[in-house]
C-alpha cells in the first residue's frame, strides 16, 4: 500500500483553477511572483496559500531574490505527479478477489 498523504498533496495542487493557470504560466520558465499576481489579477494573500500549496506538493520550488521569490516548476516533482497518475489510473494489473459481488 501507498503512503497516500504526499499523493494527496500532489493531487491538491492541481484541483484549484488558479493553481493550474499558475502551472500554465511556469511550463516557459520561471517566473517572479510579481509576474504572476500581474497575470492573475488576485491578491498577494490569495498567491502566497497556491504558492505554498504548488511548493508542498513538490510540483513548484521558489527561490528568493531580494523582497520577491521566483517560481519554477520542480522536474522531479512534475515526474512524480505524472507517474503517480499513470500508476492510479493503471489497468495494466491482477484483480485481487473478482468474484466478491457474485451472487
Amino acid at each position: 500500500m501507498r503512503e497516500h498523504t504526499k499523493d494527496a498533496m500532489v493531487f491538491k495542487a492541481f484541483c484549484d483553477v488558479n493553481r493550474l493557470q499558475i502551472l500554465e504560466m511556469l511550463r516557459t520558465g520561471e517566473k517572479c511572483a510579481c509576474k504572476l499576481l500581474e497575470e492573475l489579477n488576485i491578491s498577494q494573500s490569495t498567491l502566497s496559500h497556491h504558492m505554498k500549496i504548488l511548493c508542498e506538493s513538490g510540483i513548484v520550488t521558489g527561490r528568493k531574490e531580494g523582497k520577491w521569490t521566483h517560481y519554477s516548476i520542480q522536474p522531479q516533482g512534475a515526474e512524480y505527479a505524472g507517474e503517480l497518475l499513470k500508476i492510479l489510473t493503471s489497468t495494466n494489473h491482477v484483480a485481487e478477489n473478482t468474484d466478491c459481488c457474485k451472487g
